[in-house]
C-alpha cells in the first residue's frame, strides 16, 4: 500500500523544524546507508546523535501519534527514530531497497523495516526534480508532496530520489516495524478500518452491523499480528 497522508505537521511545527534545520550541521548521508545503497546515494543528513535530530525526531513522533491515518495504515509496533535528510542541486539517490533490519543506536533494539515513510519539509515549489519514485506491483509512482505531508509505502519497494536540478529538498524519513508484517494484510485492515469509520458516520456504535464489522476487524488484527 502506498498512502499520502496530508498535514501530518501543523504549520507551526513545520516552521519550527525548518528553523532548527537551517541552523544545524549536515553530514554525508552515506552514514545510514548499507554498502550497496551507499554507492547510489548522494545527499546530506543531520547526525543521528545530534540534539537537533533527537528534538525534531520527538516532534515527528508526537505528530504521528495523533495521526489516525498513520496508525491505521502502519499499525506500528516500533518506529525507528526519525532522521532528516537534504538534497541540494546535483544530489540524488539511485534505485535501492531499504535495509531489512535497522538497529536503534539509542536503545539497541533491532527494528524490522516493514513500512518506509517520507515526511516532506519543503514544498514542491522550492525545488525542481527530487521526486520520490516508488516501484511496486501496480507500477511506478512519482511522489512530490506539499511541506508537512507524508507518504508511506512498503519497505520492500524499489525506490529512488531523482536528481535535484534547482533548490533544496528537505525531509524526515523513518521506518516502522508493523504489528502486521504482511503488506497485503495491512492493506485489507486499513480499508476495513476506513469502512468502519464511514459506517459509524451514519449508524450508532450499537448497531449490529457496526458491532459485527468492528469485531471482525479486531479478530483479523489478532490473527495476523506478531508481537
Amino acid at each position: 500500500m502506498l498512502l499520502h497522508i496530508p498535514q501530518v505537521l501543523t504549520p507551526d511545527e513545520l516552521a519550527y523544524c525548518r528553523r532548527v534545520l537551517d541552523s544545524t550541521a549536515w553530514i554525508d548521508g552515506k552514514v545510514t546507508a548499507g554498502d550497496q545503497s551507499a554507492k547510489a546515494k548522494v545527499n546530506l543528513q543531520v547526525p543521528q546523535s545530534s540534539d537537533a535530530s533527537r528534538e525534531l525526531g520527538t516532534l515527528v513522533l508526537r505528530a504521528l501519534a495523533r495521526s489516525d491515518a498513520f496508525t491505521s495504515a502502519a499499525l506500528p509496533l516500533r518506529v525507528f527514530p526519525p532522521l532528516f535528510n537534504r538534497y541540494d542541486t546535483g544530489m540524488y539517490f539511485d534505485a535501492h531497497v531499504d535495509n531489512a533490519i535497522r538497529p536503534d543506536p539509542e536503545t539497541g533494539f533491532r527494528v524490522r523495516t516493514d513500512v518506509s515513510s517520507t515526511l516532506f519539509l519543503t514544498g514542491p515549489e522550492e525545488y525542481d526534480g527530487g521526486e520520490l519514485v516508488i516501484q511496486d506491483t501496480y507500477g511506478t509512482h512519482s511522489v512530490k508532496l506539499p511541506a508537512g505531508d507524508l507518504v508511506l509505502y512498503p519497505s520492500t519497494s524499489l525506490h529512488s530520489v531523482r536528481l535535484i536540478t534547482r533548490g533544496s529538498r528537505w525531509a524526515s524519513f523513518f521506518w516502522t516495524q508493523s504489528m502486521v508484517k504482511d503488506d497485503g494484510c495491512r492493506t485489507i485492515l486499513y480499508e476495513f478500518d476506513r469502512s468502519i469509520m464511514a459506517a459509524r458516520q451514519s449508524l450508532p456504535d450499537s448497531n449490529p452491523a457496526v458491532l459485527g464489522l468492528t469485531s471482525t476487524y479486531h479478530n483479523l488484527v489478532r490473527r495476523w499480528s506478531e508481537l
